[in-house]
């Protein structure tokens, strides 16, 4: 019984978690330092997949711990291509769980690209990720094969850690907008649609961002 109850109690912190509770500011830095990583290191993600990306999520710490539940959480950033360049970034979290015995904690950097599909989904402000909607990215060789398939799933995961890259397993996710966030820095009206097509002015704080992304992914 008081297993049973501990669990309750994990799966309700980990599922509670405030997006308001972040420092935004935080979250935009760490996330251009993932970007700026993204095309480094033994495997690093291909170009080719980063320029055809119409949108690209990223979150710099993705939390992932549990004793008896184990689950996953981290505030991130996304932006989509725009006809000019990228739009100014929307907040997101991703969240999830899954029971089984686990033990210890472990922190990675989440990269996600989106294809049109994938961003018409985010723009319907919450998503879950299942099987159809979320592939592991191919990294290195394996890339061509990811992409002689048409990128059928509507986003490629990818995670960081140890230098290195690798196809990320993030199905029984989801992602939600962090909707304090994004009005209190585009204001009341603001809508994730409007955001990603690029209505909204980029923050100052967001600059650096987006040129590190225009970077590793061209205009």
């Amino acid at each position: 019984m008081r297993r049973v109850c501990l669990t309750a109690v994990l799966v309700t912190l980990l599922c509670g978690l405030p997006l308001w509770a972040v420092d935004n500011t935080k979250v935009l830095a760490a996330a251009t330092q993932t970007v700026q990583s993204m095309t480094t290191g033994a495997t690093p993600i291909p170009l080719s997949l980063l320029r055809d990306a119409k949108c690209i999520a990223v979150v710099p710490k993705l939390t992932k711990a549990g004793f008896i539940v184990g689950g996953e959480h981290g505030n991130g950033v996304v932006s989509c291509r725009t006809a000019s360049s990228w739009s100014a970034p929307a907040f997101i979290a991703i969240t999830g769980g899954s029971v089984g015995l686990q033990a210890g904690g472990e922190h990675q950097e989440i990269v996600l690209l989106m294809n049109n599909q994938g961003k018409q989904e985010l723009t319907n402000g919450h998503w879950d990720l299942g099987a159809e909607a979320v592939a592991a990215g191919p990294t290195g060789d394996s890339a061509g094969v990811g992409q002689s398939t048409g990128w059928k799933a509507p986003v490629l995961s990818y995670s960081h850690s140890s230098g290195a890259y690798a196809g990320a397993n993030l199905q029984g996710s989801k992602i939600d907008l962090d909707q304090d966030a994004n009005h209190n820095l585009y204001g009341p009206s603001a809508s994730i649609k409007s955001i990603l097509d690029g209505q909204a002015q980029t923050p100052e704080a967001a600059q650096q961002f987006l040129s590190a992304l225009e970077e590793v992914a061209g205009k």
